[in-house]
């Protein structure tokens, strides 16, 4: 509201005192907005098209590494013994945020007896789907083109409420190299499916809007719980048409999901390591089915508006509590040309408070609501450098740099 008053003073001076303001200015003040919209609105973008897409991985994550599985690793067995005598580097590392609270503990800075009960109840919910995340498939297999199959599925999981869906042809790079949340530990996976079918679920911006507190983990483990009912509910779905389908949930995958919704066509990853879709930015779960039901795939369609954006941007990197995002730009490893989080850090951060954080989601400006306005932005710095800079410069002045808020 103050810059619309600001930039429209002028005009209001115009109209009740035509005779203070020259014809120079009159035509400044014309033709300035005019070519204003015209500079945003062209399809102007030098800067993307520098920008060097990641290659394809050529290193597998081992899930034993992961910190949701070291987690899990309890002090005095063989399996923790083994892995730190294979790690020792990490052992240190561990052992500090082991000695603190933990997630969801009572003893953690931002404990809620109610929002961390409930968000207990959603994990848990979730692990009563694991014994179904692969269900038999019938003797008879339903012969169904393509196309087809595809599109009902699409439409059947935006109506069960998916925001968005997309499939793809599985590779060796999307999966795990090992097991390390279910048994049986350190097992190799191979990949026995063709198809993958990624879907994201919203979370509710109200709620992440309260990171890193309470409210944001009871959100987060609602929408795992819904990425699992939806993806389990369609494995079900594709074994009655007589088709192997596996379900990778919360706590059961065996792909790395951001990688699968990539290549989805589902969105772009970004400087926080999480997927950046069109609407709602990182402000998804993902979902994901595995399956030999013959599908039609989407493409990957590489966004380099969204790598530019977020090589300028850099909020998510400043407002980390854990320090946990690289400022600098990304690197190339085995695994591709990225930017690297410390794992660590994150997870180290999330013990202390008993949350998981989510700071990063709220203060990006691919978060907002997908509305209108946002929606006009969204548009603009998909095709604009020039708008990309005010789009970034608008975002700090509206929501400030940090963008703490008063629920921080």
């Amino acid at each position: 509201m103050v810059f619309a008053f600001l930039f429209s003073t002028p005009y209001f001076l115009f109209a009740l005192k035509p005779e203070i303001i020259s014809t120079l200015i009159i035509v400044f003040l014309l033709i300035f907005p005019l070519l204003g919209i015209i500079v945003l609105l062209l399809p102007y973008d030098p800067a993307s098209k520098k920008i060097a897409l990641s290659a394809t991985p050529t290193l597998r994550y081992d899930e034993r590494d992961i910190m949701f599985s070291r987690r899990r690793l309890k002090p005095g067995s063989e399996r923790f013994e083994t892995y730190y005598c294979n790690h020792p580097q990490k052992k240190k590392i561990d052992d500090a945020w082991r000695r603190k609270p933990g997630l969801l503990n009572p003893k953690a800075r931002f404990y809620h007896p109610l929002y961390f009960s409930a968000a207990e109840a959603s994990f848990d919910t979730v692990e009563y789907f694991h014994p179904h995340v692969r269900p038999n498939p019938s003797a008879e297999k339903k012969v169904i083109e393509p196309t087809v199959a595809t599109a009902f599925i699409k439409d059947w999981l935006t109506r069960s409420g998916a925001h968005s869906v997309g499939v793809t042809l599985l590779r060796d790079y999307h999966f795990y190299s090992h097991r390390g949340r279910q048994e049986p530990y350190g097992a190799e996976i191979y990949r026995e499916h063709e198809f993958a079918i990624v879907f994201t679920v919203e979370m509710n911006k109200t709620m992440v809007d309260f990171a890193p507190k309470s409210p944001t983990i009871l959100e987060s483990a609602d929408q795992y719980l819904r990425a699992g009912m939806l993806a389990v509910k369609l494995t079900q779905f594709i074994g009655r048409l007589g088709y192997e389908a596996r379900a990778h949930i919360d706590g059961n995958y065996q792909v790395v999901c951001p990688l699968v919704a990539r290549d989805a066509g589902l969105g772009e990853l970004g400087r926080m390591g999480l997927l950046m879709t069109p609407e709602l930015g990182p402000r998804v779960r993902i979902g994901v089915v595995t399956t030999d039901l013959p599908l039609a795939t989407d493409r990957y369609q590489p966004d380099r508006s969204v790598i530019d954006f977020c090589r300028k941007c850099k909020k998510c990197a400043e407002s980390c509590p854990a320090k946990a995002i690289p400022y600098e730009d990304r690197q190339y490893d085995a695994v591709g040309l990225r930017w690297k989080i410390n794992h660590e850090a994150c997870f180290s951060y999330w013990c202390t408070v008993g949350t998981d954080c989510a700071r990063c989601i709220k203060v990006c400006p691919y978060s907002h609501p997908d509305n209108i306005m946002h929606g006009l932005v969204r548009t603009l710095i998909k095709r604009n450098v020039v708008a990309r800079y005010l789009a970034l410069k608008m975002d700090d002045v509206l929501y400030g740099r940090s963008n703490r808020g008063k629920n921080s």
